[in-house]
């Protein structure tokens, strides 16, 4: 391939006696257990290459329901063969598709479609005739539809993150210098946060809708699922505290945008056998729930030692008054993320009992799950220590305590062997920015100590 090209046709890929350039170097990339980026980026180009040719052949065309099938099954046109129907069905299984897309050609030339809707129509009710147990109704078929085009998580992160950041600077302003025009912008913002959240959740029930069980089953879904808990728990506790949820809607916007990267697929999809459980809405709503509260207890704890860098001599008073105000909303935030993470564990306890046979057998889930009970646990009560009290160590805790929910959430998942696991053998890559984000924190942290004990210690 020529250097600065940017596209490829698919012939490109092949020699002239048709084979694969990619071959070799699969071979290569697949026989490693740690690749590196190069190999991954020709297993993802060979995927799309195979499934492209898939399409091309209509062999990922499941478009002929099997007369009479009780596992509802449905065949490609390339499987007919296999398929036996019978006289009538088989004469129109295997002349339908020429013929459709053969009206297509004409009606390109001719701008007359009339022709190709009457086989669309014609295969529609064959679907209809053999496969009516699985096609979703007309109305779910718009709804998603409606879905698809709105789009509605993708672009709502970009939104999050405008509206987050713009709050945030009227409320420094409103800090330092409190004026009609600036509190009109603060409540205006705050009020387009609240439509946000109502078009979270008119997406979340139209995915509900759509797939016919609850939103929360693979790693998609369940990210967007702390992405509305974070919300939801941003504004029912920071009703009174604008800093809240200007922060709750920066957060939020991460975290849609962690959904909507290319490792993550948003297909709606079925439900797999093991999570077809009432289960399901009971365990994983509460425990996937609960990381929404502690997503809020990080970001206000980041939001604290912000306010305590930006503290002066002459804003002192309004800073103490807003990171007291903070402080109490985060230990709220963590007390009920807590609750709910510890009721989901034991919940899960019984699901494992009905699904596995057991109550508790170390799973990494489990375990991780457990230990960042204990941390959190941890981290409430250790204000009631006197060695450890202080708004500034107490934030500090909030952010650095995450760090178990994100091996509980993503760790377990993808770098960890078990029954809740997605990993398949191949080490992930941590993603740079990980690093970046720990030294962020890690300097804010060092960097607010300073101002918190010039300022704020000595009133302690």
């Amino acid at each position: 391939v020529e250097q600065g090209r940017s596209n490829l046709k698919l012939l490109d890929l092949f020699d002239e006696r048709g084979l694969n350039k990619l071959e070799p170097y699969l071979e290569a990339a697949t026989r490693t257990n740690n690749p590196n980026q190069i190999q991954k980026d020709i297993i993802k180009v060979y995927e799309n290459v195979y499934l492209l040719n898939q399409a091309l052949s209509g062999s990922i065309l499941k478009i002929f329901p099997l007369p009479n099938n009780e596992s509802n099954k449905w065949v490609a046109y390339p499987e007919l063969q296999e398929a036996n129907f019978t006289g009538r069905d088989s004469l129109f299984t295997k002349n339908i598709l020429p013929l459709y897309f053969d009206a297509l050609r004409s009606a390109r030339e001719t701008g007359d479609y009339a022709m190709a809707d009457q086989f669309l129509d014609g295969m529609k009710n064959f679907q209809k005739k053999f496969g009516a147990e699985v096609i979703p109704s007309e109305n779910k078929i718009k709804a998603e539809i409606i879905y698809n085009q709105a789009d509605i998580f993708n672009r709502l992160y970009r939104y999050f993150a405008l509206m987050g950041i713009l709050m945030f600077v009227f409320i420094i302003f409103q800090i330092f210098n409190e004026g009609k025009l600036i509190n009109a912008a603060v409540v205006g913002s705050k009020i387009i946060i609240w439509i946000f959240f109502a078009l979270m959740t008119l997406g979340l029930i139209g995915r509900w809708y759509i797939s016919g069980h609850a939103p929360w089953t693979n790693a998609y879904e369940s990210i967007i699922y702390v992405a509305w808990a974070t919300v939801f728990f941003g504004l029912a506790f920071g009703r009174k505290s604008n800093l809240t949820i200007a922060s709750t809607a920066f957060v939020a916007a991460i975290i849609l945008w962690v959904a909507h990267q290319s490792w993550l697929d948003p297909a709606i999809s079925t439900l797999v056998p093991v999570l077809d459980s009432y289960w399901l809405m009971i365990h994983v709503a509460v425990i996937v729930a609960s990381y929404g509260p502690f997503t809020l207890g990080m970001i206000l704890g980041t939001t604290v030692l912000l306010l305590m860098l930006l503290t002066t001599k002459k804003n002192l008073p309004k800073m103490e008054l807003n990171i007291k105000e903070l402080i109490i909303i985060t230990e709220m935030a963590l007390t009920v993320g807590l609750v709910m993470l510890s009721i989901g564990n034991f919940l899960g306890a019984q699901w494992a009992n009905e699904s596995w046979g057991r109550y508790w057998g170390w799973d990494p889930k489990e375990t991780w799950a457990l230990i960042s009970i204990m941390i959190y646990a941890f981290v409430i009560h250790a204000r009631l220590v006197p060695g450890l009290r202080g708004n500034w160590l107490f934030s500090v805790f909030a952010i650095f305590a995450y760090a178990s929910i994100m091996m509980t959430y993503f760790g377990v998942n993808f770098y960890l062997t078990g029954l809740h696991s997605y990993a398949s053998g191949d080490v992930p890559v941590t993603p740079t920015f990980v690093y970046y984000l720990l030294g962020f924190f890690v300097l804010l942290s060092t960097a607010s100590y300073f101002r918190y004990k010039k300022y704020y210690i000595k009133k302690g």
